[in-house]
């Protein structure tokens, strides 16, 4: 194993009924003016809102609750809700839903802890922000893994960019998998896709000799496509949701790739997608990643040539062959999954070179820097990528 420093301070409770102790969770870590975010109606309807607010106030919490955060959370309404929690002296957030509802929440606690600053300079790198309210989160959705994460991205709907940046973790984190058995199909496969991406962007690193680390990423990875074909086959199988949320929160720790880098080069391409197309987050990520594959490969082809043993028992032919067999199956493994691998299937159709080239000015910062850490990737890397991926 290569050095590594891990802290994950997130307390986790999992299982039915997890919600039930919140109130006593707040209280723990010193909050007593809430404010319950949420996404959609859904939440309403189902009365989870209206439960997660009775517990609150029968425990003797002050709760001041907002809801309509969007899938690519939008810095507008993140500002909104700094302003509004500065007017009810909040002291404490709970995020109730998936990764846009807990990205938001850790971009409200940044901004209600520092009154003079911008959140947005905090996702822009102009200003570093430390200070924080408490996070609290009740998942509702195996996606995204922000619940346990020391990151949260958000989109400025003006400019169309995206942009992730370190954040505080949330300090504790409910998982009840019973409330994820609601999610409608597509973001149930796009979270799916993005648990095991999170563990893809991690496992592909020049970095060797992490051999228990790469055993972890290997075990989450299967894991989780084994149990995603059983939800495919019956969406209330709680024993496969509750092992898909698990994973999805190991995922995003760090654990799964201890000892080395983290690339993240689909990341860093997919976002420029569903920053300027408003597509899912994780079918941004499976439309890049096979096209990023291939384009890198090269760089270390016997670690794709491992990862193709290791997850699908590809043994036959050379290096490269085994390599690029590992790549088609990952890619048809996202197929079968339902999930995109090429702009066609995103939706968003074939783009021009013009297009091409603005996507790839936006990954690069018109082409004065290079990204990821696998293969750095500059503005010619880039549009090579997104060509391939143009079909």
């Amino acid at each position: 194993m290569h050095s590594f420093e891990y802290h994950c301070p997130t307390e986790i409770i999992f299982g039915l009924g997890a919600e039930e102790s919140v109130a006593e969770k707040i209280f723990k870590y010193g909050g007593s003016r809430v404010m319950i975010l949420y996404g959609g109606g859904s939440a309403v309807k189902s009365g989870l809102i209206g439960k997660i607010e009775k517990l609150l106030t029968d425990g003797g919490l002050d709760v001041k609750i907002l809801g309509g955060v969007k899938p690519n959370p939008r810095l507008s309404f993140a500002r909104q809700a700094v302003r509004e929690a500065l007017d009810a002296k909040i002291n404490f957030v709970l995020a109730v839903g998936g990764g846009s509802v807990i990205d938001t929440a850790k971009a409200v606690a940044l901004g209600a802890a520092n009154v003079e600053a911008d959140i947005w300079d905090h996702w822009t790198n102009k200003n570093h922000l430390e200070k924080s309210l408490p996070v609290g989160v009740i998942l509702t959705i195996a996606a995204a893994g922000s619940e346990t994460s020391d990151s949260a991205v958000l989109t400025d709907e003006t400019s169309g960019l995206k942009r992730g940046s370190i954040t505080p973790r949330p300090v504790f984190a409910m998982m009840n998998p019973k409330f994820a058995l609601t999610v409608p199909h597509f973001p149930l496969i796009c979270g799916i896709a993005d648990i095991i991406m999170h563990t893809l962007e991690r496992y592909f690193s020049r970095i060797e000799g992490n051999d228990f680390t790469d055993m972890v990423a290997e075990s989450l990875i299967k894991n989780v496509m084994a149990h995603s074909k059983i939800l495919l086959k019956d969406p209330q199988d709680l024993h496969a949701m509750s092992e898909i949320m698990w994973c999805g929160s190991v995922s995003h720790t760090g654990f799964t790739g201890l000892g080395r880098d983290r690339d993240f080069s689909a990341h860093k391409l997919g976002h420029e997608l569903s920053g300027r197309y408003d597509v899912a987050h994780g079918a941004s990520l499976t439309t890049v990643w096979a096209s990023w594959a291939r384009t890198v490969y090269t760089v270390k082809p016997e670690r794709f040539a491992n990862f193709a043993e290791k997850i699908f028992g590809i043994t036959d032919g050379t290096i490269d062959q085994r390599a690029n067999a590992g790549i088609d199956a990952m890619e048809n493994y996202f197929r079968e999954l339902g999930t995109p691998t090429n702009f066609s299937e995103l939706g968003i159709g074939v783009q021009s070179d013009d297009e091409l080239n603005f996507l790839a000015d936006m990954v690069t910062s018109n082409g004065t820097k290079k990204v990821a850490t696998f293969l750095p990737l500059d503005k010619n890397l880039v549009m090579e990528i997104y060509r391939k991926a143009n079909r």
